[in-house]
């Protein structure tokens, strides 16, 4: 299927004030209401990672669940999950991170990979880059090490993917929208 950019943004839904005044939230519930978006993006980000090195999907809580999940399947890799704090049950390493809402921690379990992974992190968008940069740091302190960061979104505004790539870390998106936009 053709990656088609417009249908993908007319169907990512801004929802201005939400969850505070002053930011616009990128609501992708819509994208997932049609079967035909779901294909193009999970089919774009599957042709992009079938032949790299990655040997395991890292998808962020929550909404990178549902794509991180396509792509393990699809790619046929473990998926490790990055939770937010006290969501996972067994032996967990932390790590804080700041968002354009406040400051948050995501935790993954100690045991979900070992040395030499090649990790694809996965999210429904870059913001800040708060999240991914935290989950970076947690595959590193298991000896991982960051093949690249996914996300259907940029919201380059917010600076999140310049800060990513300033500390070493890949990215791709499939859209981008400007805080005006």
């Amino acid at each position: 299927m053709i990656f088609d950019e417009f249908t993908i943004k007319s169907l990512i839904r801004p929802v201005p004030g939400f969850p505070r005044e002053g930011v616009t939230f990128r609501d992708i519930t819509p994208l997932y209401q049609s079967p035909r978006a779901v294909r193009m993006v999970t089919d774009s980000m599957i042709q992009r990672y079938v032949e790299s090195p990655v040997t395991h999907i890292g998808a962020i809580d929550a909404r990178g669940f549902l794509l991180g999940s396509v792509l393990a399947y699809e790619l046929n890799k473990p998926l490790i999950l990055f939770r937010k704090a006290g969501k996972l049950p067994a032996d967990c390493i932390s790590a804080s991170y700041n968002t354009e809402y406040g400051e948050a921690r995501i935790e993954i379990h100690r045991d979900a990979l070992s040395a030499g992974a090649q990790v694809l992190l996965v999210d429904d968008l870059i913001a800040t880059g708060g999240t991914f940069i935290a989950a970076a740091q947690l595959v590193d302190q298991l000896g991982g090490e960051i093949y690249e960061a996914a996300a259907i979104i940029d919201l380059p505004d917010l600076g999140g993917s310049r800060l990513m790539q300033e500390s070493g870390i890949a990215t791709f998106t499939l859209c981008a929208f400007a805080e005006n936009e």
